[in-house]
C-alpha cells in the first residue's frame, strides 16, 4: 500500500509526520506500523491495567462496610461517586491538552502524568480513608495529562492521508484492552479476596512498569527531544500560575464547605454534572469563534459535534460497566464455573478480553477494505447501537426478579461482548477522526475535547445511576439501552450530511 509522506513541521513536530531518531520519516517496523506505536501501546497496557483494575473494585470498596475495609456508602451513592470520579478524570484532560500544546509538549505531559498516576495508586494502597482521596486526586490529575496526549502522540506517527491510521488506532486500542482484561483479574482477585488495598497496590506496580517501558522507548516518539512545540509565551506562563493558584484556592474552599456541611456528596456530584455538560459546550464555542480556526477547519467541526454527542450517549452505557453492572454482578451474578469460584469483578475482564480478540479483526478488516471501508460516521453509529443492545440484553435477564436471585453468566457475557465491539467501533474511529478534524491550533486540546465527551457522559451517568435499584431493573436497563439505539440510528440517518461536511476525511 502506498503511503503519503509529508515534511515535518518544526512548529508542530507531533502532527502530520512520522519522525524517526534520524529525523526522517519512520518506516513500518511494528506490525507494519511506525515503531513508536510499540512503546505507546505498552504504556497503555499498564495504564489501563492500573486504572481499570482499580476501578473494577472502586465502587465495591465504596459500598463495603467499614468492618471489611470499605467506606460504607449506599450502593446508589457509591455508583454516583464513582461516576463523579470519572467525570473529574476527563474534565482535567482539557487542562492536560492545553499544557501539552502550549507548555510541555505531549511527550513530557504523558511522562509526568504517568508519574502522578503511579503516586496516586501508591497512596491508595495505604489503608487510610484520607489517603484514598489523596490518591484519587493524584490519579485524576495524572490521567488528565496522560490520556489525551498519548492519543495525540499516536496520531503524530501517521500522515493525515495514511490509510493505516485507523488500523493503527485499532491496534493501539487492542493494547488498551489487554490492560483492561488483566487489571480486573489481578486487582479484582486481590481486592475481593485479600483486601481492597492489596488491589490498589497491584495497580501501583502496573503503572510503574508502564512508565519504565515508555521511557525506554522514547527515541521512537515524536517530539521527545523538545519540552514543547514552542517556548511558553509570557501569557501561557501567567495562565499556568493563575490555574495553579485557582486550583489551590478551589480546594481550600471545597474543604471548608465540606467541613461546615454546606457541600454534601450529592451537591458536589450535581455541581460536577453541570460543569461536565457545560464545559464541552463552552469549549466548542471557543474553537468555533477563535481566529486561529480557519473556515475549512470550522466546517469540519460541525459534523464533529454530532460524533461528540454520539460518544456521550454511548459512554453513559459503557461507564456503567464499572458502576451499576459491577454492583449487579456482585449482588446477583453466578460466580462459579465447573466448581471454580471466582470474584465477581472478573466479569469486568470480559469487556477487555472481548476487545482484545475483536480489535485485531476490526483492524484487519479496515486495512483490507481500504477506501471501501464504512465512513467514520457510520462506524460511530454502529458502535452506539451496539452499546444500546448490550443493555437491552439485560432486560429479559432481570425481568420480574426480586429478592435474593441469581442470573446466568451468559447474560453478562453477551452484554459485555456487544459493548466491547461497540467500544472498538466508536472509540478507535472517534480518536482517529479527532486527530483528522482537529484545528491545527487546537490539536491536543481537540483530543482533550473528545475525552470531554466521556466527562459529560460520566456527569450524566452520575445522575442516571441514582435510579438504579429505585425503579425495576428491567426498566432501568431498557430505558438506557433504548436511548443509545435511537441515538445511533439518528447518526445513520444524518450520514449523507456528515459525509459531505467531513470531506475529505473518510
Amino acid at each position: 500500500m502506498s503511503r503519503a509522506v509529508t515534511t515535518p513541521d518544526p512548529a508542530h513536530p507531533e502532527r502530520g509526520s512520522t519522525p524517526s531518531p534520524g529525523g526522517s520519516p519512520a518506516r513500518g517496523e511494528f506490525l507494519g506500523h511506525p515503531r513508536g506505536l510499540l512503546p505507546l501501546s505498552g504504556l497503555e497496557v499498564w495504564e489501563r491495567f492500573s486504572f481499570l483494575g482499580m476501578q473494577a473494585i472502586l465502587v465495591l470498596y465504596f459500598a463495603d462496610t467499614v468492618a471489611h475495609g470499605g467506606l460504607a456508602m449506599a450502593p446508589a451513592t457509591a455508583a454516583s461517586v464513582t461516576a463523579a470520579y470519572g467525570t473529574l478524570v476527563y474534565l482535567v484532560s482539557v487542562a492536560g491538552g492545553w499544557l501539552a500544546d502550549r507548555v510541555t509538549g505531549a511527550y513530557r505531559a504523558v511522562l509526568w502524568g504517568g508519574v502522578l498516576i503511579a503516586c496516586g495508586h501508591y497512596a491508595m494502597a495505604a489503608p487510610f480513608s484520607a489517603s484514598t482521596w489523596l490518591g484519587l486526586g493524584l490519579i485524576i490529575a495524572g490521567t488528565g495529562l496522560l490520556k489525551p496526549n498519548a492519543s495525540t502522540l499516536v496520531g503524530g506517527l501517521y500522515t493525515t492521508a495514511d490509510q493505516r491510521r485507523d488500523a493503527g488506532f485499532a491496534l493501539y486500542y487492542t493494547a488498551i484492552n489487554i490492560g483492561a482484561f488483566l487489571g480486573p483479574l489481578v486487582a479484582g482477585w486481590l481486592g475481593q479476596r485479600e483486601g481492597w488495598h492489596w488491589g490498589f497496590s497491584a495497580a501501583a506496580v502496573g503503572m510503574t512498569l508502564g512508565l519504565v517501558q515508555y521511557v525506554l522507548g522514547r527515541r521512537h516518539l515524536p517530539g521527545h527531544r523538545k519540552a514543547a512545540r514552542a517556548l511558553p509565551s509570557p501569557a501561557a506562563r501567567r495562565t499556568v500560575r493563575l490555574l495553579g493558584g485557582g486550583l489551590v484556592l478551589l480546594a481550600v474552599v471545597l474543604a471548608a464547605l465540606s467541613a461546615t456541611g454546606v457541600l454534601t456528596t450529592e451537591r458536589f456530584v450535581d455541581a460536577l454534572t453541570v460543569v461536565a455538560v457545560a464545559a464541552p459546550v463552552a469549549y466548542f464555542a471557543v474553537m468555533f469563534k477563535s481566529p486561529r480556526t480557519t473556515p475549512q477547519e470550522r466546517g469540519r467541526l460541525r459534523p464533529y459535534v454530532v460524533l461528540f454527542a454520539a460518544s456521550c450517549v454511548f459512554n453513559v452505557v459503557l461507564f456503567q460497566s464499572y458502576s451499576t453492572i459491577t454492583l449487579l454482578a456482585a449482588q446477583h451474578a453466578r460466580t462459579e464455573i465447573f466448581g471454580l469460584h471466582f470474584p465477581s469483578t472478573w466479569y469486568n475482564s470480559v469487556l477487555g478480553v472481548g476487545e482484545v480478540v475483536l480489535a485485531p479483526v476490526v483492524a484487519a478488516l479496515w486495512q483490507r477494505l481500504g477506501t471501501r471501508q464504512p465512513h467514520a460516521s457510520r462506524k460511530i453509529a454502529y458502535g452506539t447501537v451496539l452499546g444500546g443492545l448490550s443493555f437491552l440484553v439485560l432486560v429479559p435477564a432481570t425481568w420480574d426478579r426480586s429478592g435474593d436471585w441469581q442470573m446466568a453468566a451468559w447474560w453478562l457475557l453477551v452484554s459485555f461482548l456487544l459493548l466491547g465491539l461497540g467500544d472498538i467501533l466508536l472509540e478507535t474511529t472517534g480518536m482517529s477522526a479527532t486527530t483528522k478534524l482537529a484545528p491545527a491550533a487546537f490539536s491536543s486540546q481537540t483530543m482533550a475535547l473528545w475525552f470531554l465527551s466521556m466527562a459529560a457522559a460520566n456527569g450524566i451517568q452520575a445522575q442516571v445511576v441514582r435510579y438504579f435499584g429505585v425503579i425495576p431493573d428491567r426498566l432501568y436497563f431498557g430505558l438506557n439501552g433504548a436511548a443509545a439505539v435511537v441515538a445511533g440510528l439518528a447518526v445513520v440517518a444524518a450520514g449523507p450530511w456528515l459525509r459531505r461536511r467531513m470531506h475529505p476525511v473518510h
